[in-house]
């Protein structure tokens, strides 16, 4: 590693500016700044020289200061709860596919489902005077939430709603999830169901399990709490949980999971127990990632719109960015839909 006075090397290096481009292009200062900044036409002729002579001093325009003076940075912030999540991986993805295509930036701040964490993020964000900020929730806290938009930051909320926040939404209907959930293990015979519900209640869990709920009390089944385990957000809490559901009750021939990990952490948890899925147990995730398409057996889960969420609410998100003005905020539900797979299977009588 080669350390050097920063004083010394500011004399031993030559920092180009655009008068120095003027010059080596022979025009104008006046002419090289609207090429840079396109702010007036210029010939063609003007700016093939200007754009040689910034080339030849390797000239690189101070994009910042050029963002600050229009209010504008060019940069949006993405805050999502788990980076290692692949339902949140595929999402930042397809915003930063989506915004890229669009001249903006994407800052990706991992909250770690803390909420000191969250706050410092935003907080961050705000310093560096991004544009607009898209936020999947770790709690159900508001406040700091509260503080960027009514600092006139646009900002649009993803997968959960918090009460009693005025905020642009997209949501999944996990409502409907759960219920064709349900309603498809109860087609199959199942009567004695179990359910991974997650250890932190928030909008879209409860919103699944009552939808779950409401699919089995149609068929007079109720969702006893000795079906109900908490699970957490990784494969090996999957394992725990179902083996914890199966203590509680060995007759159980189907499982619900809030999402697609615990899910198939659930299987493993069921093979080391000398269960077969689906022969013995049916099980059904939520998310539908990809790897649950490809793993043994493939996953019955209920879909998550990842590209017609990521749409609405980067569409939403660019309007408020373009329009500051204040409109009544947005609430957009995005259809879910149940993908049979292998791991579930009806009763055999």
């Amino acid at each position: 590693m080669i350390f050097c006075n920063f004083r010394e090397f500011q004399r031993g290096v030559k920092i180009v500016n655009i008068k120095d481009i003027a010059k080596e292009a022979e025009v104008s200062v006046a002419t090289v700044s609207h090429v840079i900044n396109r702010s007036r036409y210029v010939s063609d002729n003007l700016i093939n020289r200007v754009e040689q002579a910034m080339k030849d001093l390797d000239y690189q325009p101070n994009l910042l200061a050029g963002s600050l003076r229009k209010k504008k940075t060019g940069t949006i912030g993405l805050v999502i709860p788990d980076s290692s999540n692949m339902l949140f991986a595929d999402i930042s993805k397809s915003f930063e596919d989506m915004f890229f295509s669009k001249n903006y930036n994407i800052i990706v701040c991992n909250s770690a489902y803390d909420i000191n964490r969250e706050v410092e993020h935003l907080k961050n964000l705000r310093s560096k005077m991004v544009d607009g900020i898209l936020m999947i929730p770790a709690t159900r806290e508001g406040g700091h939430i509260e503080k960027i938009s009514t600092a006139g930051i646009p900002i649009v909320l993803l997968d959960r709603k918090i009460p009693g926040l005025e905020v642009d939404y997209v949501l999944a209907d996990n409502y409907k999830g759960g219920f064709e959930a349900g309603k498809y293990l109860v087609s199959l015979g199942h009567t004695n169901i179990g359910y991974i519900d997650r250890i932190y209640p928030h909008s879209h869990s409860l919103d699944r399990k009552k939808g779950f709920e409401s699919a089995l009390a149609g068929s007079g089944i109720s969702l006893e709490e000795g079906n109900i385990v908490k699970g957490g957000f990784t494969y090996d809490d999957g394992a725990g949980a179902v083996k914890k559901l199966l203590e509680k009750n060995r007759k159980i021939t189907a499982v619900f999971s809030f999402n697609d990990i615990n899910a198939l952490g659930a299987i493993r948890g069921l093979a080391d127990l000398k269960c077969r899925v689906p022969d013995d147990i049916s099980i059904i995730g939520n998310d539908d990632i990809y790897l649950s398409s490809i793993y043994v057996p493939r996953l019955t889960t209920v879909h998550y719109p990842v590209k017609e969420i990521v749409k609405e609410a980067g569409k939403i998100l660019l309007a408020r960015i373009k329009e500051p003005i204040f409109k009544k905020s947005k609430e957009i539900l995005i259809q879910t839909e149940l993908v049979i797979r292998e791991s579930t299977a009806a009763i055999i009588k």
